[in-house]
């Protein structure tokens, strides 16, 4: 899941994200014909959110999405609410998120989501430039589809570099279960890859 997001400020406490995340899935060896690893396109995402600092630790964002996905247009609008909290060695985020995914061949889809994210650095008491942090997303995701409910509980550990205050890469795994309550449990890992560049 290689990703870019470039966040501008504007001014007025406002800022301005782009992000473009792909998908490929590794598919199973084929033996019979004699071929090993191979890659699958899954899809492609390109999001905009305006967000606006509201107090000291909070802010509000709304954006639009762009999905696609099997030669079809996939539209998502989000709202989010964000709180950052700095304590003596680490950072702590809560993200609460509600979207609505428009797909013109399935039912609307609703989604509440709540993001919990600890960010520590590895050397010293803060993250500075040139140095590895670990950060810790663990989200919890409720999705309403028609009649139909499920949970989806997504953990993802990263280890990130600064590069400067304005660019850093973080890779790890991104594991995500779901369809547990009806048990009929699926599990997806991915690899994570992500850049973040301030302009």
């Amino acid at each position: 899941m290689p990703a870019i997001n470039i966040n501008k400020g504007l001014k007025k406490d406002w800022s301005l994200n782009f992000k473009w995340e792909s998908r490929q899935a590794k598919l199973p060896d084929d033996l019979e014909n004699g071929e090993g690893s191979r890659f699958k396109y899954v899809l492609s995402d390109f999001s905009l959110t305006l967000s606006k600092k509201v107090g000291l630790n909070n802010s509000l964002a709304a954006g639009y999405l762009m999905r696609i996905e099997d030669n079809r247009f996939i539209q998502r609008a989000t709202q989010q609410f964000t709180i950052v909290k700095g304590y003596s060695f680490f950072r702590l985020a809560h993200r609460f998120t509600t979207d609505q995914t428009f797909d013109p061949e399935s039912p609307t889809e609703y989604r509440i989501r709540y993001r919990i994210t600890p960010e520590f650095p590895l050397s010293g008491q803060s993250i500075d430039p040139k140095e590895f942090y670990f950060k810790f997303n663990n989200e919890y995701l409720n999705s309403f589809q028609g009649k139909s409910y499920d949970l989806e509980l997504r953990f993802i550990p990263l280890l990130g570099y600064e590069f400067t205050d304005t660019s850093k890469l973080e890779f790890g795994l991104d594991y995500r279960v779901n369809s547990f309550l009806n048990n009929a449990t699926n599990q997806h890992y991915w690899i994570n890859l992500s850049w973040y560049l301030k302009i």
